[in-house]
């Protein structure tokens, strides 16, 4: 029994090891990764907001962004009419930047420094919009993070969320031949070296996962995007070239983004 006591304390332990290294990991990138991902961009090489028509008319709404990042969102969303914005990221130092943005631009924002597991005081029932961009892929626990985010909205409200599409993360490059060097169906923790040398953990799953995962907590699916290949001039602003290049992108989507409402 001690044994079995040990193991599972252990395994228990493991999501908040996680959050800790990709804290501190985006603590350190905090500076050089401004605007990564920000409305009207849904992520590298596809389509955008401007294109989409995903969010509807911001003007008068309350909205609530989980994995805020720098702010440039919630920027965008205040230049639309936006009534109150709420933002909450992992990291602190993204926090700090969000707020200097939020005093640059002449806006105001709820802020949280708070992993999207945990409820750090926001608004229950009150938004009328749940907006993340490559945020809630990174969730150790994504149920919990979901029912926090159906919580904060009111009946009707609406979910965008985007992400690297989970195929696009098993494809390789070889030489010019592009190869799938993974299974799709392997899930869970994969912990690695992020692009500033820290350790990263990121969690393998599957569009189906995604989107069962988000009936069971309540929503209903509106939309599934599978964005086709988009260039335009800030395609692949400040993404790693490497990582995210048009001959991939040609292959498999680098991003779905799914709307649900909350009935």
């Amino acid at each position: 029994m001690a044994d079995d006591d040990t193991t599972d304390d252990d395994d228990a332990s493991e999501p908040k090891r996680y959050l800790a290294l990709n804290r501190t990991s985006w603590d350190k990138v905090a500076h050089s990764t401004k605007g990564r991902t920000a409305l009207p961009h849904y992520g590298p090489l596809c389509e955008g907001e401007e294109e989409l028509g995903l969010l509807g008319d911001i003007r008068g709404k309350r909205v609530v962004e989980i994995g805020c990042g720098d702010g440039r969102s919630l920027a965008y969303l205040h230049e639309r009419g936006a009534a109150e914005l709420c933002g909450l990221d992992l990291s602190s130092e993204q926090i700090c930047n969000a707020r200097a943005l939020a005093r640059e631009r002449g806006f105001g924002a709820e802020l949280h420094t708070a992993p999207m597991e945990e409820n750090p005081g926001i608004a229950l029932g009150h938004y009328d919009l749940a907006i993340s961009l490559y945020a809630l892929g990174w969730s150790v626990y994504l149920e919990a993070s979901l029912q926090h985010i159906a919580s904060y909205l009111r009946p009707g409200g609406v979910l965008v969320f985007s992400w690297e599409h989970p195929v696009f993360s098993c494809l390789k490059s070889r030489g010019k031949e592009l190869i799938l060097d993974k299974s799709y169906s392997d899930e869970g923790p994969i912990e690695s070296m992020s692009w500033n040398g820290s350790p990263i953990v990121m969690h393998a799953r599957k569009l189906s996962t995604f989107l069962n995962t988000i009936i069971a907590c309540g929503f209903r699916i509106e939309q599934v995007i599978e964005s086709d290949l988009h260039e335009s001039e800030s395609g692949l602003r400040d993404y790693p070239r490497r990582w995210y290049s048009k001959d991939r992108a040609k292959f498999m989507p680098t991003t779905v983004i799914i709307k649900a409402s909350k009935p």
